[in-house]
């Protein structure tokens, strides 16, 4: 298996996580000036989350790898971004799909009692072109 090297962010928490994972999506981005994108086209997207904390559950993760992939996964795989309501008024680029992880990955984190925090999300759209999406650190992340 061919390992992959992310940028790394600089947090101020003791423990880190990353999860690799994909799923395979079709998009299109409804603007004549997006050339080729303009028509239904699908990707295997790769993305890496990072996840960080100082408090452990109390199984000891900051949280089960597996959640963090059901929960985009499930929800994406083998689906017509555009059909999704967060695209509504959002075409699917690969910018708005990294940001749209972070917010339904912070959401599911924000329940934890422990509270850890996504500080990256990695999204890889093909071989050549990826996106890297790190919140604000106040918080604003204009979604």
């Amino acid at each position: 298996m061919l390992q992959q090297i992310y940028p790394s962010v600089q947090h101020p928490y003791a423990f880190e996580l990353n999860k690799d994972f994909n799923f395979s999506s079709a998009h299109y981005i409804p603007y004549e000036e997006a050339g080729k994108c303009e028509n239904i086209h699908g990707h295997t997207y790769f993305v890496n989350l990072t996840i960080a904390g100082n408090e452990l559950d109390k199984m000891g993760f900051l949280v089960n790898f597996s959640e963090l992939k059901t929960l985009i996964h499930k929800r994406y795989d083998h689906r017509l971004l555009n059909d999704f309501e967060e695209f509504k008024d959002n075409s699917p680029s690969t910018e708005q799909v990294a940001q749209t992880i972070y917010n339904i990955v912070q959401e599911s984190l924000d329940k934890r009692v422990n509270k850890p925090k996504c500080v990256q999300v990695f999204v890889r759209e093909t071989p050549t072109s990826y996106v890297v999406y790190r919140p604000l650190k106040n918080g604003d992340n204009n979604a």
